[in-house]
């Protein structure tokens, strides 16, 4: 069966997945992008808080550009445009094209979606690489345990959202499940789930790979090989209400380019020089926030309510059950 996006079905979720944020209807290319449907780390006050933290671990490294991959449509850059002093080049990479009305110090690459990268995306010295929610939503195989004990790949038809499990996994796949997301304690059961990241750690050393000097920073929720949930993380957001996965794939012609699919990431499976929690991270950067003195809303009014805005986003960022659980994953390329 032909499913709303044109793929025909089943066929394995990454696949689906794929065609439904990063086809020709695909989620990311609607043109009200991301903003338009929930709120991240990089919109609104949120966003500007963490522009300064990102400016400020440029600063201290010395690095002159910085670039956001994933960046929708320039919100975090945009923040940064407005904070920067220092004549710091800034560069967006998205699936979509240079959006309307970026401010004008800001530089621009158009993506292919999902893992793949643009070819002009290279030779990138002295520079901060940011992927705020990126690697999330690279799509990735889904698998889960039959009844005989094997883990094997899940195909989904998109017209209907219906699942039915295939082959086992090829060598490679099945080579980094047992690597980083081993049986949990007890063994593994059938109709447990795991998200394959190898596509992902694909992605991310694809992007270090384009690195010659700085720091690269991937930022997003996920988990550890302790940790690992049995029942996988692919969920579907619409309108910033989760659903399942399949019922929100089946029901897209309704709801054309309105569908977020996103699945945790294997943080420690990438890349890393250091894993820090979002919290941590920005008590390095010196963002700690603290309610603003109360004396000022009397004499300064729109200072205070500019301070207390400002507190309640770090506030925000750094929330445990959060924002403030997200994992940097770090990379630095010096010397």
């Amino acid at each position: 069966m032909t499913g709303s996006f044109g793929v025909t079905g089943p066929v394995p979720w990454e696949t689906a997945w794929q065609d439904a944020l990063y086809g020709a209807d695909g989620f990311y290319r609607g043109s009200a992008g991301p903003a338009g449907h929930f709120t991240t780390a990089s919109h609104g006050p949120l966003g500007a808080v963490l522009a300064e933290a990102l400016l400020t671990l440029a600063e201290r490294h010395g690095l002159t550009r910085v670039v956001d991959v994933g960046a929708g449509r320039g919100e975090l850059l945009s923040a940064m445009a407005r904070a920067e002093t220092d004549g710091r080049a800034l560069l967006g990479v998205d699936v979509v094209e240079r959006p309307v009305g970026l401010d004008v110090r800001i530089d621009w690459l158009e993506a292919p979606g999902g893992a793949a990268l643009p070819d002009a995306l290279r030779d990138l010295d002295g520079t901060l690489v940011v992927a705020n929610e990126w690697l999330d939503v690279v799509p990735c195989p889904i698998a889960e345990v039959g009844d005989d004990g094997t883990l094997r790949t899940v195909l989904v038809d998109p017209a209907t959202g219906e699942e039915r499990l295939a082959d086992p996994l090829g060598d490679a796949d099945a080579t980094w499940a047992a690597t980083w997301w081993p049986p949990p304690d007890g063994g593994r059961r059938p109709g447990d789930r795991i998200e394959v990241g190898r596509t992902r750690d694909v992605a991310w050393a694809d992007l270090l790979a384009r690195l010659g000097s700085g720091i690269a920073v991937a930022i997003d929720y996920g988990h550890r090989r302790a940790d690992r949930p049995r029942d996988g993380t692919l969920m579907a957001y619409r309108t910033g209400t989760p659903l399942p996965a399949g019922e929100a794939l089946a029901d897209a012609d309704r709801n054309r380019r309105s569908t977020d699919l996103t699945a945790h990431v294997a943080v420690d499976s990438l890349a890393h020089d250091r894993l820090v929690r979002q919290r941590d991270a920005l008590d390095e950067l010196g963002v700690t926030g603290g309610h603003p003195p109360r004396a000022l809303a009397g004499t300064e009014p729109r200072a205070y309510l500019d301070a207390l805005q400002r507190a309640s986003a770090i506030g925000e960022l750094r929330r445990a059950g959060g924002l403030g659980d997200f994992w940097w994953v770090v990379v630095e390329r010096f010397g």
